[in-house]
């Protein structure tokens, strides 16, 4: 465990943060330009995991646990929404055989 530690901490939290960045601008831009709900809700786990890696990069560079139960916190959110969210999509599929975002707009009352 402390080879593991030592070989995250020594990579610069530059380094971490920047990556993160770009993982969760790519998430961003997959959230508005995309319109398939899959496609959505792949964009909104690459944010998790996103914040997740910066979590743990903290996390080592602190020496303090916190961070990391913080994470599995939020992996058990993310597989909350996705069991969820892909419910939400199973049915939709089968009212419209589309899961573009546009047919949605047909379920209204």
């Amino acid at each position: 465990m402390d080879s593991i530690i030592q070989n995250i901490q020594g990579i610069p939290l530059n380094h971490y943060l920047i990556f993160c960045s770009v993982i969760f601008a790519i998430g961003v831009i997959g959230v508005l330009i995309r319109r398939n709900v899959i496609i959505i809700m792949m964009s909104i786990e690459l944010m998790l995991n996103s914040v997740n890696l910066l979590l743990a990069a903290f996390s080592a560079y602190r020496g303090d646990a916190s961070g990391q139960v913080f994470v599995f916190f939020v992996m058990a959110l993310a597989a909350a929404e996705v069991a969820v969210g892909l419910a939400i999509v199973i049915m939709v599929y089968r009212n419209t055989k589309s899961v573009d975002i546009e047919s949605l707009s047909k379920l209204r009352w």
